[in-house]
This record gives C-alpha cells, sequence and structure tokens, in this order.
C-alpha cells in the first residue's frame, strides 16, 4: 500500500503531517481548554482534590513522576563526558532535549497546582529557608534554565552560527553545573517524604528515601535514552549503535543493584517482612513494584538477552514502568489507603494533553535541527521513502534539506 509523508513548509521551517500528529493535536487544544477553566474557576471543576487529598494525579505523575524521567539528561551527561564524548554524543543531545521537555512539563505541572496561580512569582522573593518545597522550586528553575542554556548549543548551529562557538565554550561550565542541581532536588523530593511517617504505608516510608529518589533517577535516566531513540528510530529511521546503549544501560544496571541491595537491608532494619506477606493491595503492589521494576530488570541486563534490540527495549520499559509505579504508589498507595481520592476526567486530560505537547514540539525540533546524530531527521525520513518506493508529498522538501546543509 502506498504512503505518503506530508510536508508543511514555511519559510524553510518543516513539519510532517501524519494521523496521529492530528491526534495529538486534537489532545493538546483540549488539556489548553481545561487549563483556561481550572485558571479561572480554581479546582473544583477539573479535579477530585479536596483538604484531606491535595495531591493528586498533577504532583504524583506531572512532577514526581516527570522529574524522574527527565533525569536522562544529567545522568547521561555524566556517563558522556565522563566517557568517550565522540562515541556517545549520538545519543547526549537527544536525552539533553527529552530532559528538557520533561522539566519544563515538570514547571507547568506545579504552577497548574498552585491555588492561588497568580502568586507563582513569590517564592522568587519569598526565601523559605526551613521549606524543602523551597528547595524544590529553585533548584528545578535553575536547573530548567541551565538545560535551556546547553540546548543553545543546538539553536544557535543554524539560527545564530556567529554566537554558537561562544556557546560551546561556557558548555562545560554549564554542563558541571548541572550535575548538581538535579542531584539536589531529586534527593530533597525524597526527603520531602520524611515528613509523612505517620501517614504512609510502612513498606514506602524510610530513612533512605533521599537516595531511594536519588538512585532511581539515575538508572532510569539511561533507560529513558533507550526508549526515546528507539521511538526515534521507528519515527525517522535513525540508528543508534547498539552497544552505545547496551553499555549506558549497565551503568544504570550497577546503580540499581546498589538500589535493591538497599531496600533489601531496609527492609530488614525495619523488620518488615511479615508486611509482604499480607496479601493486602499495598503489599501487592510493593512486590509488583520490586519484581518487575527492579529484579526482572537486574536479570536482563546483565544476561544475553540485552545483545539484542528488542532484549534491551524490555528492560528500559520495565525500569521506566517500575520508577512511574514507585512514584505513583508513594503518593497514592502509600498515603491515599482509604480510596478516598481518583483522578478526575479532566486531570487525566491535562496530563495527557501536556504529554502530547511535548511530542509535537519535540518533532518538530527534530526536524529541523541537529538533535538525533548529524542530520536533519525529516531527512532521513524522506530518503528512507524513496529508498523504499514511498511516495513524498513535498516538491521542494529534498532542495531544503540542501539548504540547510
Amino acid at each position: 500500500m502506498e504512503k505518503k509523508y506530508r510536508q508543511l513548509e514555511l519559510l524553510g521551517w518543516t513539519f510532517t503531517i501524519t494521523p496521529m500528529r492530528f491526534f495529538l493535536t486534537g489532545l493538546a487544544l483540549i488539556c489548553l481548554g481545561t487549563i483556561i477553566v481550572r485558571l479561572v474557576t480554581g479546582y473544583q471543576y477539573v479535579t477530585n482534590l479536596t483538604d484531606e487529598t491535595p495531591w493528586g494525579l498533577w504532583i504524583a505523575f506531572d512532577v514526581m513522576t516527570g522529574v524522574a524521567l527527565a533525569g536522562g539528561g544529567y545522568s547521561t551527561a555524566l556517563l558522556v563526558h565522563s566517557f568517550d564524548y565522540k562515541k556517545y554524543r549520538v545519543v547526549a543531545r537527544g536525552a539533553l532535549l527529552t530532559s528538557l521537555f520533561g522539566y519544563i512539563l515538570v514547571m507547568v505541572g506545579l504552577f497548574l497546582d498552585i491555588g492561588q496561580w497568580y502568586n507563582f512569582w513569590r517564592p522568587f522573593v519569598s526565601w523559605g529557608y526551613s521549606s524543602v518545597l523551597f528547595e524544590v522550586f529553585w533548584c528545578v528553575s535553575i536547573y530548567t534554565t541551565i538545560l535551556s542554556l546547553e540546548f543553545c548549543e543546538v539553536l544557535t548551529e543554524r539560527i545564530a552560527k556567529s554566537y554558537h562557538l561562544k556557546v560551546l565554550k561556557i558548555l562545560p561550565i554549564l554542563i558541571i553545573i548541572g550535575l548538581i542541581f538535579p542531584m539536589m532536588h531529586q534527593s530533597s523530593l525524597g526527603g520531602l517524604f520524611l515528613l509523612f511517617k505517620a501517614k504512609m504505608y510502612p513498606l514506602w516510608w524510610s530513612e533512605f528515601l533521599p537516595l531511594y529518589f536519588l538512585l532511581s533517577s539515575f538508572f532510569v535516566g539511561s533507560a529513558m535514552v533507550c526508549v526515546e531513540t528507539d521511538l526515534a528510530r521507528r519515527g525517522y529511521a535513525h540508528e543508534v549503535p547498539h552497544n552505545v546503549l547496551k553499555r549506558l544501560t549497565r551503568v544504570g544496571g550497577r546503580v540499581m543493584v546498589a538500589y535493591l541491595l538497599l531496600k533489601l537491608y531496609d527492609l530488614t532494619v525495619q523488620n518488615q517482612w511479615g508486611l509482604l506477606l499480607e496479601n493486602s493491595l499495598q503489599s501487592n503492589l510493593y512486590i509488583v513494584e520490586m519484581v518487575f521494576g527492579i529484579i526482572i530488570p537486574i536479570c536482563l541486563i546483565f544476561s544475553s538477552i540485552v545483545n539484542t534490540r528488542r532484549g534491551l527495549m524490555l528492560y528500559s520499559w520495565l525500569t521506566v514502568g517500575g520508577v512511574v509505579l514507585n512514584r505513583m504508589n508513594n503518593v497514592f498507595t502509600s498515603m491515599y489507603t482509604n480510596g478516598n481520592y481518583f483522578p478526575s476526567v479532566w486531570e487525566f486530560i491535562v496530563s495527557i494533553g501536556l504529554i502530547s505537547i511535548g511530542c509535537l514540539i519535540y518533532c518538530f525540533i527534530v526536524e529541523n535541527f541537529k538533535v538525533i546524530g548529524d542530520e536533519y531527521a525529516v531527512q532521513v525520513r524522506v530518503q528512507n521513502a524513496n529508498n523504499s518506493g514511498l511516495q513524498v508529498w513535498s516538491s521542494s522538501a529534498q532542495q531544503v534539506f540542501e539548504d540547510k546543509k
């Protein structure tokens, strides 16, 4: 069956039109409409939040989970610049872009969760030294700014070449600073739960929570890089050497082993092994989280299964799913044991819509800037289509690609 890629072109910028992107655009528009209603009317019409259940889906998923999954930026930067940069730079920009979008969406989630959103500027001038959330807010804000400055390397490569060399000179400084702040707020998010010992189910509360959050954000980073590169391969025929991804993930796998050993030690010291046999919702979800999110991925990453793309992607998706489940368990399963909160459909729409917006912007950027590899992603797609005998809707597309070179 003949397949066509439709290209929108305006002033040298291109964007591929597909049915999936139409669908994502629809979700994004509904999300924006819901956000407007929330900002005008407050929580009552779009959320199920109450004074007894103040943390909902936007905190658990958009913020807690989003920050963890966006950790691919700092963890990959640490690994890339600690080893052979030229060998691993093939994944560095993609990880940076994914991390940048993740943190921007986290900032949006925090903004939406503020009751009186028009007071969002107050933390910039009101210094709450004793507040963990204050430290998290400032670290996330500063790191998002640093990621934006790091991404200027990609932007100036095309639209401001005269500044490109200047950006490259300050890039090492930004990378060093960018390794400090995410480690601070990743651990601080775990430290925030230390205040809730009386509210949390014992299996999830621990004095090691700051370290758990930091370690999990590190090993899920390389897994997210694998997921992002596989999606880029499917969408843009961009291949990343398998050995590069396997080496990155095995470093994360070693950190995962340390995470598991610390968990086992913690269960023993706190004498909580009996809680695993309760056959309750909490105990069952904890077992699922540990078995499918930690133990099985460890077995996979140090076996020959990851020598294949499918095996590596199985490890990556299980690791990502395990961290997502962990963050959701820490908020919902652990603290809302009475089932007195369930997200409204509008809360789901906002979270899904924000992801849709991020996907659309990601597609535009990778098609117009050199993010995945040394070529424009849309050029790779068109060349792949031509080699497969497919037709491309755009008589001037090839000339645009030549101009970009």
